[in-house]
């Protein structure tokens, strides 16, 4: 059976839950909501599992603490034996504005410090997909404001993103990432 890992990036903890840093958490919550699965508390992370038309889907929201989520992704590829051109990894991205989102399959990390590790310890060839979370900080004020909660009007520009991103790993599963790729990053531009 061909199996995936798709793993959204963010912080474990109650006080993490809804920043802007934890965006890759909420798009795999509500695909598992809408999936009607639920996580469970596994090693290096937070596991959901799941099949689309005969592929085995795995979820994964590393409780490693952003810096260190390579330690989980290169885990659950070895375990699983998941080749890694069939991993999806969903971050926040501040040079995105809020609600677009630009989907690669591969490049570098854009200084982002969970693609960074992850890219320092299975190399940058992962298919990504970037969420837009905007960039309205004063400068070196960038932790704080990834840290941050989404506002109520804020969450309104994301919800619709957040839905689609469930799209994207769909189509990322079944058609493959070249063709997800034409299909949905024209509608990712804001």
């Amino acid at each position: 059976m061909d199996k995936y890992l798709i793993c959204g990036l963010g912080n474990p903890g109650d006080e993490y839950t809804g920043t802007r840093h934890n965006t890759g958490f909420m798009v795999l919550d509500a695909f598992a909501k809408a999936s009607n699965i639920h996580f469970e508390d596994k090693r290096y992370g937070f596991i959901a599992e799941t099949s689309l038309k005969g592929r085995k889907v795995f979820l994964l929201k590393p409780t490693t603490f952003m810096n260190l989520s390579g330690n989980a992704v290169r885990y659950w590829l070895n375990k699983e034996n998941i080749d890694q051109s069939r991993l999806l990894v969903i971050s926040d991205d501040v040079a995105l504005p809020l609600g677009a989102f630009r989907l690669k399959s591969n490049g570098s990390n854009g200084g982002h410090n969970g693609l960074g590790n992850i890219q320092q310890l299975i190399g940058q060839n992962y298919a990504r997909l970037r969420m837009g979370v905007g960039n309205d900080f004063p400068r070196g004020a960038q932790v704080d404001w990834v840290l941050g909660h989404y506002s109520d009007e804020e969450m309104k520009t994301l919800l619709p993103s957040i839905e689609t991103a469930g799209e994207i790993i769909k189509s990322f599963v079944l058609a493959g990432i070249d063709i997800t790729m034409n299909q949905f990053n024209k509608l990712g531009k804001k």
